[in-house]
């Protein structure tokens, strides 16, 4: 059987988890803090970072948008990918934006937890405005229709969907849910799917000191 390493708050192990659950491939998951020194993320990973897919043979791969192509590569049905050359492209796009979305807030997450006096004022200025701009990007992209992009469940929602709870797990005082009324119907719709029920993240109490 495959083994997923995850991190529960992590939304790049959740579009891994969410693909998996809506492919119905079986899985076992494995919970780790990979910043402690008890994790096995390295002997998996020479770069130590979440999440890890594992392969019966012991093999792994790494990087969630790696991890998914090799997924959709190995288990095409049903495709999480448009077919379509420029609606796939256009999914693609919205995991670009998303992932640098989630980039930013892990950035933000460890400045925050640097003393007051070390903190860098410019340096998360910086950062919020790539969150923002990121959720307009993402608000416009998906307007008011029932995907985020063309008319299948996939990808871009399953990205969308993700950055959008990791929002609220992470930075519950972000103010998108006002700013953007079309995102919040959207992740409430997919909140409702199974995969998305079944993936809630939830915070980790990180023991050893990393910043």
């Amino acid at each position: 059987m495959l083994r997923l390493i995850s991190a529960t708050p992590s939304p790049y192990a959740r579009k891994v988890r969410i693909a998996l659950a809506e492919k119905r491939i079986p899985f076992e998951l494995a919970t780790e803090v990979p910043w402690d020194s008890t994790t096995a993320t390295p002997r998996h990973n020479p770069l130590e970072k979440l999440p890890v897919l594992i392969f019966e043979d012991g093999s792994s791969v790494y990087e969630s948008r790696y991890i998914l192509e090799v997924i959709e590569a190995r288990w095409p049905e049903p495709p999480m990918v448009p077919a379509d050359p420029w609606e796939r492209l256009a999914a693609r796009k919205v995991e670009v934006i998303t992932d640098g979305i989630c980039d930013a807030l892990v950035l933000l997450f460890w400045e925050g937890h640097r003393a007051p006096e070390h903190q860098s004022a410019e340096w998360i200025a910086r950062q919020r405005r790539k969150v923002d701009g990121g959720l307009r990007a993402l608000a416009e992209t998906a307007g008011d229709r029932e995907r985020v992009v063309g008319n299948q469940f996939g990808l871009a929602d399953i990205a969308t969907g993700t950055v959008l709870r990791y929002l609220d797990v992470r930075f519950p005082e972000h103010p998108w849910r006002s700013e953007y009324p079309n995102l919040v119907g959207l992740s409430a719709r997919l909140e409702a799917r199974p995969s998305f029920a079944a993936t809630v993240p939830v915070p980790q109490v990180i023991s050893d000191k990393v910043v």
